[in-house]
């Protein structure tokens, strides 16, 4: 039985790869700093420790045919992301090559240049194009078989993107919404799932490698801005009957003083600045790049699959 540690197993996404891996026969191992009760998924093994830990790391993928990671976030400082999204990369590199696992599977974020990351226009997607740079150098100087995923924002039951936004309406009678007019393709849970796992099963030779794309654009077969979808969550919710509140689009200025508020309340912030930034690029397909029909993927329809989880609000 071939094995795979998951990094960030415990996410959304995480869940719904841990558990399209059993099905396919994977042994996998996921790493979480607070060990739960019982493991995200039924046939998981879940493992205490520190991925930022090296040594940690490297005992961890010591004897695993693969590693995937999906550890990200959204919201912090410069540090923080660099902290997360390249040193973590730098630390899981080293201890793949130290220990002979060959295959890694990362999944990224749309609107990344690895090439020139830094004219991103965020923090969050100048970081992430750095840990790619670590990663495909890696793939050329340590002959390590890396595969990136690019998805767009990721809907799904248990999602914290339409789900939110159909809460927002039932308690808000209005929605100034900062970003309004940005554009994204959004990509099922399962498609990014399904994804995950058939780049991880191509055979890492030089024939699939030829097929394979290093890059992959992972996105839905519609594009919508952000406005649209915020008066699809409160239609296909029912919110005032699906009429949902009335969306203002917030002037830039406007945005930033909106969003440099979320930042000061306690918790997770809904909006920062850097997420406005990271909007200036809209989130949709590139043109340039394959997407999940390479994998054998025809992407789903946000409408009808939304409609059976926001439709029990």
């Amino acid at each position: 039985m071939k094995s795979v540690v998951v990094l960030g197993g415990t996410g959304f996404v995480g869940q719904q790869v841990c558990r399209l891996l059993t099905t396919h026969g994977w042994a996998v191992t996921v790493p979480t700093r607070t060990r739960s009760p019982a493991p995200p998924v039924t046939g998981v093994t879940v493992r205490e420790l520190d991925v930022h830990d090296a040594d940690a790391l490297a005992k961890l993928v010591t004897g695993h045919d693969a590693v995937i990671n999906l550890v990200a976030i959204l919201h912090g400082d410069s540090a923080t992301f660099e902290y997360v999204h390249v040193a973590l990369l730098r630390k899981l590199v080293s201890a793949c090559v130290r220990q002979g696992v060959p295959r890694v599977v990362h999944v990224s974020a749309l609107g990344v240049d690895e090439v020139h990351p830094q004219t991103g226009p965020s923090e969050y997607l100048r970081s992430k194009g750095r840990g790619e740079a670590v990663l495909l150098h890696s793939a050329q100087a340590a002959s390590l078989d890396v595969t990136v995923l690019r998805p767009s924002v990721i809907f799904g039951a248990g999602d914290k993107f339409l789900n939110m936004f159909a809460k927002l309406q039932a308690v808000f009678p209005v929605m100034p919404l900062a970003g309004a007019h940005a554009k994204f393709q959004p990509v099922w849970v399962d498609d990014v799932a399904a994804a995950v796992v058939r780049a991880l099963e191509r055979a890492p030779d030089a024939h699939s490698r030829a097929a394979l794309p290093r890059i992959i654009e992972a996105c839905g077969p519609n594009v919508y801005t952000l406005a649209d979808l915020v008066r699809l969550s409160a239609r296909l919710s029912g919110v005032r009957g699906g009429a949902g509140r009335p969306v203002f689009a917030l002037p830039g200025w406007m945005a930033r003083v909106q969003a440099s508020m979320m930042e000061l309340a306690p918790g997770e912030p809904l909006m920062s600045r850097d997420n406005l930034d990271s909007m200036k690029v809209d989130n949709i397909a590139s043109g340039k790049t394959p997407g999940l029909e390479v994998l054998g993927i025809t992407p789903a329809q946000l409408e009808p699959i939304a409609a059976k989880y926001l439709g029990h609000k």
